[in-house]
């Protein structure tokens, strides 16, 4: 009398299975419609349907990573990162041995300045392309901006052996060994990277600096003539070859240059400074002319203002400036 009860149970069970399958079927079909029409909403920005249309793919089958991973893009396409940051953590918790989510995780931790957490998904997408460009550089430039310099360069090192006429990957390598004091490695570097692309003012400034670190003051200030000549509006070579004049003694010109600097950036708290040494050293050889000394004085504070954390400059505003002997006043209101 048992046999037929169970042989009824067996059926009743495949038939329910076969209609859960065909439900999953059409939930999984009906989730990739909303993924198709997401994608489409996506493409031509229209993000508010995107979404919507990758959130409802998600709900109809929650397991879709490609669902999920699209999500991501949308939230990070509108700014909201922290969002964009879950979404593809599912998608890469789904699909984990998949390079592209990994990657936009780790670009979407890099906007967020969560610099370990980019760290490890960098990793991660290298792990799955070691042939990657740019998850390779992302990857060192996250160690550069986290201070890990010896990551960072044998990185920089590994994206050049990728792409060796990358310019820029050349020029941070070049800033990275110029903060671990390899100057002679950073001038490699930084003329590499020049050779990739001549037209990079900033890279011809950083060279500079570090001939300026050397005292080579004439071939700093080649440098940062060409620097000026390819972009006349860039500040900061204003002010540093406002330095190397001051340094080889031509102090108007040196003036001239540090006014520059400020006129292009009013908040270049290194040629407020300058313009302050240089006034100083022509009322030091004009100890009459006490005007010198107060617009010294004055370019000094300015530059604290705007950079407080300059002791040396400190020093000598204490040491400069006019000490009353008058009894100080106080109001209180």
């Amino acid at each position: 009398m048992t046999r037929p009860h169970i042989l009824i149970t067996g059926a009743t069970c495949c038939l329910t299975m076969l209609t859960f399958c065909t439900g999953c079927t059409l939930q999984r079909g009906a989730a990739t419609a909303h993924l198709s029409d997401g994608d489409a909403a996506l493409a031509r920005r229209d993000f508010d349907v995107a979404l919507a249309e990758f959130r409802e793919a998600i709900r109809l089958d929650p397991h879709h990573a490609e669902a999920h991973y699209k999500l991501g893009v949308a939230y990070k396409e509108t700014g909201d990162l922290d969002q964009a940051a879950n979404a593809l953590q599912e998608a890469v918790k789904l699909e984990p041995s998949r390079f592209t989510p990994v990657f936009e995780l780790g670009e979407v931790y890099r906007l967020l300045d969560r610099m370990t957490q980019a760290i490890r998904a960098y990793l991660m997408a290298c792990e799955l392309d070691p042939r990657n460009f740019d998850a390779r550089f992302r990857l060192a430039a996250c160690y550069h901006q986290t201070g890990e310099l010896a990551q960072a360069i044998e990185n920089y090192r590994e994206a050049i052996d990728l792409n060796p006429r990358d310019a820029f990957v050349r020029s941070n390598l070049g800033a990275a060994l110029a903060a671990q004091g390899k100057s002679y490695e950073a001038i490699k570097a930084y003329k590499e990277s020049l050779e990739c692309n001549a037209a990079q003012p900033i890279v011809l400034v950083n060279l500079a600096t570090v001939y300026i670190a050397q005292e080579r003051w004439q071939t700093a200030h080649r440098a940062l003539n060409v620097a000026i000549d390819l972009d006349p509006t860039l500040s900061v070579a204003h002010e540093r070859l406002a330095y190397c004049l001051w340094r080889e003694q031509s102090y108007d010109a040196a003036a001239e240059r540090y006014q520059k600097a400020v006129e292009l950036d009013p908040k270049n708290a290194a040629a407020h400074a300058g313009y302050g040494v240089v006034l100083m050293t022509q009322h030091l050889d004009q100890p009459d002319d006490v005007a010198l000394r107060d617009r010294a004085v004055e370019a000094w504070h300015i530059s604290l203002e705007l950079n407080p954390n300059q002791p040396k400059l400190r020093e000598l505003v204490d040491k400069y400036r006019i000490k009353s002997d008058q009894p100080v006043l106080t109001y209180e209101n």
